[in-house]
């Protein structure tokens, strides 16, 4: 699988020829809506077996195999050329695909309202297949240990038919938000927890989920330990029904990090107790606040080599966006909220305002700006360079796998490149 970035004076033919393939599998693959009207700095990935790499100077068949864990013979053999080749910058090597590492992933998908849309039963169905966990968000609890559970529709049957784990959210979400007092209760009081696991044991055994997952946020940094006890507790009377447990858990960089959504969520704990640990590295780019990666490489690597001296590795899913924001400039703290764009849509934008895409490399996201009826916006979104760099950081550090929120927003680009670098794990 290749990545290419759209350069001036490109069209879908000439990449095509480049790559020995055709416009037809470039427009199916990269689901593109203007195949004749690319966006300079659009990232496309080219559905070819391995990649070419084209020599830059300095390069030596030394540094370019080892960079690609090759021998210099074999990058050699391949290549049909010497091992003692002196190579030309603009130089096309090929490259054999890379060996691929088993991993879990998950998907959340969050209906709005009271039905599901169709737009998310067609996600469910088409992404199903890339997925261990498909995650309906969610199951409200009440202060009684009652669920209130979410549109299902028929997530249950396409999470059968592609051998995809259902996994049961539960949520302390009250009027819209995450409330601190519906959390405490639920984890102080035995009888409430109780009738929750019947509650959610015999919902598991009815619906046939096979995962249960918490999200408790926003929770009184004194009810710590009253979190960690609660999963021993659920633990304790899940696993033996055959569930596996698993918490969301807020992006920390250290133990003693202050703030609300952090302080309760015990790291060592629940890496402890539970199967597994979804942790949210996302949002540095939010609605509400200035505009910026929503999930940018170097803060993301700081709450995960974090978590790792916490958990093992085998613990760990990674938080990753399948959207980005668009921004009206200027920001004002209490202004107007960004609106949130799925990665194709935010690529369209751009083509509409006949802008180009730029790059950070720093953040390892794309964005852009431009003008609309007088007011300036900022874009910031992922594409197919950015999730490449957070799947080498899963590689990296050996992650369990990683977990999305949510389907329902089209990146074509994401499913394939993860095929391209795991095989994902089916229980």
């Amino acid at each position: 699988m290749q990545i290419y970035v759209v350069q001036t004076g490109d069209s879908l033919n000439s990449i095509a020829s480049r790559y020995g393939t055709t416009s037809q599998e470039l427009i199916t693959a990269n689901e593109l809506a203007a195949p004749n009207d690319l966006v300079v700095g659009q990232a496309l990935v080219i559905p070819i077996i391995g990649s070419f790499y084209y020599v830059q100077a300095g390069d030596s068949l030394y540094t370019i195999a080892r960079r690609n864990n090759l021998s210099v013979t074999e990058l050699a053999r391949i290549n049909n050329i010497s091992a003692s080749a002196v190579l030309q910058p603009g130089q096309r090597l090929y490259l054999p695909p890379k060996p691929k590492r088993q991993i879990e992933s998950n998907a959340y998908i969050e209906p709005s309202g009271n039905t599901v849309s169709q737009t998310l039963e067609t996600a469910a169905r088409q992404r199903a297949p890339y997925l261990t966990y498909l995650m309906p968000f969610s199951y409200r609890v009440d202060r009684e240990g009652n669920l209130t559970a979410p549109p299902l529709n028929d997530f249950a049957a396409i999470a059968q038919a592609n051998n995809t784990t259902l996994s049961l959210a539960v949520s302390t979400l009250e009027g819209g938000q995450f409330s601190a007092e519906l959390g405490t209760r639920i984890v102080t009081t035995t009888s409430v927890q109780d009738r929750l696991f019947t509650n959610i044991i015999n919902t598991a055994n009815e619906v046939g989920f096979g995962e249960v997952h918490f999200d408790i946020e926003f929770l009184p940094a004194e009810n710590r330990e009253d979190y960690n006890n609660f999963l021993r507790r659920a633990v304790a009377r899940l696993r033996p029904e055959g569930l596996r447990v698993s918490t969301a858990v807020a992006p920390k960089t250290s133990a003693t990090q202050q703030g609300q959504w952090y302080e309760a969520h015990d790291y060592a704990a629940h890496g402890e107790i539970v199967d597994f640990v979804i942790l949210m590295t996302y949002e540095w780019g939010y609605s509400g606040g200035p505009p910026l990666a929503v999930s940018p490489l170097p803060n993301v690597r700081d709450v995960v080599e974090y978590a790792l001296t916490e958990m093992p590795a085998n613990k760990i899913m990674l938080g990753q966006n399948l959207y980005g924001y668009d921004w009206t400039l200027p920001y004002e703290p209490g202004g107007d909220y960004a609106k949130a764009v799925s990665p194709q849509r935010a690529i369209a934008i751009a083509r509409e305002n006949n802008v180009s895409i730029q790059y950070d490399t720093t953040a390892q996201a794309p964005f852009f700006t431009y003008t609309a009826a007088g007011a300036q916006h900022e874009v910031w979104f992922e594409d197919a360079r950015s999730i490449q760099a957070k799947f080498d950081l899963i590689k990296e550090l050996n992650l369990r796998g990683i977990s999305y929120w949510k389907l329902g927003l089209s990146f074509p680009q994401n499913w394939l490149l993860l095929t391209d670098n795991f095989t994902v794990r089916k229980l």
